[in-house]
């Protein structure tokens, strides 16, 4: 049975506070950065930051609070965590390289330039007869 939040210990409150205004406003600030970068590209950063360490002090929050109030360990909240951690960059990249393939495709004026370096790596991997 799951103590009231009243019957919590007061160590436990306090971290699981610290813990909720850590994450949110993690979280907050990824969605302030979201709305306030100008393009497309960089709108891509400031939502990590909210997935991955705003998720992770709320997740930790809830471990602590959930495993102190029904007297046994609460871990089921490390797979949501590890979801997150996994699925967030992915999901990310993937986005960035379908829109950097648009908008190269269609000559946009908006796209990040390819590097020098870049064109040499793509030579080397597809055996430039030059390089030796």
């Amino acid at each position: 049975m799951i103590q009231p939040v009243s019957d919590l210990p007061l160590w436990a409150a306090i971290v699981v506070a610290v813990f909720l205004i850590l994450g949110s406003a993690l979280t907050l600030i990824g969605a302030i950065g979201f709305l306030r970068l100008p393009t497309f590209y960089e709108r891509l950063h400031a939502p990590t930051l909210g997935t991955s360490w705003g998720v992770g002090g709320i997740m930790l929050a809830s471990m602590i609070y959930f495993s102190v109030a029904s007297s046994r360990p609460a871990l089921h909240e490390i797979l949501i965590g590890l979801f997150v951690t996994v699925t967030t960059p992915i999901t990310f990249m993937l986005l960035a390289r379908a829109a950097l393939h648009r908008d190269r495709a269609e000559n946009n004026g908006n796209v990040p330039e390819k590097h020098q370096h870049d064109l040499k790596d793509v030579e080397v991997v597809q055996g430039n007869p030059d390089e030796k």
